[in-house]
């Protein structure tokens, strides 16, 4: 699809759109995008918005289509947001196609498969994708499946999908921790910084991983005689 071709929202005079109308353009067709996702994906080098003089995120027409070409290839084929990269930076590649190279390689888990694989109860699959555990649609990738199993175990032991709500807001938190921590180098406009931005990104959420490991660890120790 075009930047010509996506009707909704309403963009201001210079054709930018805010966070704000953004998120009303796409989350009819992805209901679980947020704004930390938005951050997320800045991070991540897939978009790249302009700052208005108060600091303000702009997104151009082209944003919003690689945003809305990397939502649907993440959804719809668990696609690992690296590829996507390479294929929106590739020329060659018509922005809103899906790569039939990267298309036909990803593992994809339909519903039952899912539930046979993970032994997971269908009412236990609609309670981690309402509480915004997994995400919604018909098939899944190998980290939900993952996921899920993890699920499964939890719910073993009384801890269902809505006790783990909190998991998701922490893990907003910390890609807006990480993109503060990161706002220097993302703000210079050469590649050099950006693209050193994208290398820690991954490596700063292994730390922030790291020590919440060992803070529970910590509080678990405490609770033993």
């Amino acid at each position: 699809m075009s930047p010509a071709a996506a009707p909704r929202g309403r963009a201001t005079s210079t054709g930018h759109l805010s966070i704000g109308q953004v998120l009303a353009r796409l989350t009819p067709e992805f209901p679980l995008l947020s704004a930390s996702k938005l951050r997320y994906l800045e991070v991540q080098g897939i978009v790249t918005p302009v700052r208005t003089e108060s600091g303000y995120r702009k997104f151009s027409p082209t944003d919003v289509e690689r945003l809305r070409t990397t939502l649907t290839m993440q959804r719809d084929y668990g696609i690992p947001l690296a590829r996507i990269r390479e294929h929106l930076d590739d020329p060659s590649h018509d922005l809103g196609a899906m790569p039939a190279s990267i298309v036909h390689t990803a593992r994809r888990h339909r519903r039952d498969e899912m539930l046979s694989a993970s032994g997971a109860s269908a009412s236990l699959l609609n309670d981690a994708i309402s509480a915004g555990l997994l995400p919604a649609g018909e098939t899944f990738d190998d980290r939900a499946l993952t996921m899920l199993r993890a699920l499964v175990a939890l719910d073993a032991h009384g801890i269902q999908p809505r006790h783990l709500r909190t998991l998701r807001q922490a893990a907003e938190r910390d890609v807006a921790l990480v993109e503060n921590a990161l706002a220097p180098l993302l703000r210079k406009s050469d590649a050099a910084a950006r693209g050193r931005a994208h290398e820690l990104a991954p490596e700063l959420v292994r730390r922030l991983d790291e020590l919440r490991a060992g803070i529970v660890l910590t509080a678990l120790e405490r609770l033993t005689p």
